[in-house]
């Protein structure tokens, strides 16, 4: 089977990571289907994640391994995970845990609606508050 072939249709999980060792990561609400975040995993996030069957990404602000809710009690079970064509994305359908799953105090990072003139506004509400969740030590984002 020839290479590319065998990346886009093959049964082997080959991830084709960027120039910095990332594949992006789509992380879905398997019970509503709303795009809870975007992330990144490294080969060692990927690998924990398959093998804890809990997410875990690779924080760039922190240059980390990030255990999703280990410090908010926010966890994702992976329910199932789908590589794209090429490999270098995954979608992650997890069950969330915890009222919120974004660092600022919402459900989704989804929280923002572009409108007319590029003007953001909000249209839910927050479901927790960060400022109690997190550690002041913790660097959120």
């Amino acid at each position: 089977m020839d290479t590319v072939l065998a990346l886009e249709e093959g049964a082997t999980l080959t991830p084709r990571f960027d120039a910095n060792g990332l594949v992006t990561v789509v992380a879905t609400d398997v019970h509503t289907g709303d795009v809870l975040m975007v992330a990144h995993m490294n080969a060692e996030a990927l690998a924990l994640t398959l093998k804890t069957g809990e997410a875990h990404y690779w924080s760039r602000s922190r240059q980390a391994i990030w255990h999703k809710g280990a410090t908010s009690g926010h966890t994702q079970r992976v329910l199932e995970m789908r590589m794209d064509c090429d490999q270098d994305a995954v979608w992650i359908k997890v069950e969330p845990h915890g009222p919120g799953q974004c660092h600022v105090g919402y459900q989704s990072c989804f929280y923002r609606v572009v409108g007319a003139n590029a003007m953001l506004t909000t249209d839910k509400n927050k479901t927790y508050n960060p400022q109690t969740t997190y550690h002041k030590d913790v660097k959120t984002f």
